[in-house]
């Protein structure tokens, strides 16, 4: 049994391994310019992407604990790499309709322009949208960004919309 330490510890060592990967993703790639874009709500695709690594990391030390392998470092590459369209998808630019359709195809070719990928790397990349993406994801990786994509999409989209209500009942309006 692990006490409270352990656990902190191997949350660290977590924090530590993903940033690791985003900053290579960093140097070697595109991978800052996500800065600038606004994912959900007011967070950045950067920030969105680095919350999707780093809760599919915590599910995949929650898969290895039960005896599930999982190849980790395409599992953090590949979440930090999902959102990489490189563009502000709220611009009106017709070339972002459907956007919810289209990025992940987008990203991959983004992310094949600047990296190696693995078939793991390349399976989370275009199947991290499903179900609005039809066709599933195929290993265990792909399943796990998927399902912290959801995850932390919904976080960052409520979080806004919650914290301005608040402010507002606070403030005696009704919002």
């Amino acid at each position: 049994m692990r006490n409270s330490s352990g656990v902190a510890r191997e949350a660290s060592d977590t924090i530590e391994e993903v940033r690791v990967h985003a900053r290579a993703l960093e140097d070697e790639g595109r991978l800052g310019l996500t800065r600038s874009f606004i994912q959900h709500g007011s967070e950045s695709v950067y920030a969105h992407v680095l919350s999707v690594a780093l809760l599919s990391a915590s599910i995949a030390d929650r898969c290895r604990r039960i005896g599930i392998r999982i190849d980790r470092s395409s599992l953090i590459r590949g979440a930090l790499l999902h959102d990489y369209f490189l563009y502000d998808w709220h611009d009106p630019d017709p070339d972002h309709r459907l956007h919810g359709f289209r990025h992940p195809y987008i990203a991959l070719e983004r992310a094949t322009e600047d990296f190696d990928l693995t078939d793991c790397e390349r399976d989370i990349i275009v199947h991290h949208m499903f179900p609005l993406v039809p066709l599933p994801p195929t290993c265990r990786e792909a399943w796990i960004v998927c399902i912290a994509d959801k995850c932390c999409a919904i976080r960052e989209t409520v979080a806004g919309r919650l914290s301005s209500r608040v402010s507002g009942v606070i403030r005696g309006r009704r919002t």
